[in-house]
């Protein structure tokens, strides 16, 4: 029995949603730590019980739709990919979560230094997710590619983040627990862009049935 359209488009409509609760997760965990509003962060920690569920939702939907209609080909690469996909956004949303419990503590607690990097870190790891729905949503396998190699810029921020708060600390040896828990935010950035580049690479495979994780950006 084939997958019908409307079973699919119900399947895209669910991830969609979930994608952006996620992003707006993101968003708002580093927003309340620049702006220093608890509650926004705590808002962020609740609402994860929504992002959940939606992960719960559409792994129950996919495995119907895998036991009932046994799709072939494209449409079981599509349902497969969905499956990877919300694991990796439901990843994202525990960082997020991780990000806005950081914020409640250094909230309490004098400022450490300007917030810079952080924000830039997160518009990239935002825009990364977003890039990698609509790369799905799409069968974009060229904005895919482009979120891939971004991963690099996250990463070089992550490290000169770290090692300025680490400087930081030597310098002054009262930062240190102010010090650990921005580098665990930093941290945190760096792990959600992992996870969108998961989804990407997860795009790739359903679109051209290839497997390029570990693959170097330029030969993909």
């Amino acid at each position: 029995m084939a997958v019908k359209s409307n079973e699919l488009a119900h399947l895209h409509e669910m991830l969609l949603k979930m994608a952006s609760l996620v992003e707006t997760a993101i968003k708002n965990s580093v927003k309340s730590l620049v702006d220093r509003d608890s509650g926004l962060a705590i808002h962020v920690i609740e609402n994860d019980k929504e992002i959940n569920s939606y992960d719960v939702k559409i792994d129950e939907e996919c495995i119907r739709l895998l036991a009932l209609k046994q799709p072939m080909g494209k449409d079981l690469r599509f349902i497969t990919t969905a499956m990877k996909i919300t694991t990796d956004l439901e990843r994202i949303a525990d960082n997020a979560v991780n990000i806005a419990e950081r914020a409640v503590e250094l909230n309490r607690e004098p400022v450490l230094k300007p917030y810079i990097d952080i924000p830039h870190m997160s518009r990239i790891a935002q825009g990364m997710v977003l890039d990698t729905i609509n790369a799905f949503v799409n069968e974009d396998t060229s904005l895919a590619k482009e979120v891939i190699i971004r991963d690099d810029e996250v990463d070089d921020l992550n490290r000169a983040v770290c090692e300025e708060l680490m400087e930081m600390m030597i310098r002054d040896p009262s930062t240190i627990t102010r010090v650990v828990k921005v580098t665990y935010v930093s941290k945190y950035l760096e792990r959600i862009a992992d996870h969108a580049t998961n989804i990407a690479e997860d795009v790739i495979y359903m679109v051209k049935g290839k497997i390029i994780r570990h693959m170097e950006p330029g030969s993909l």
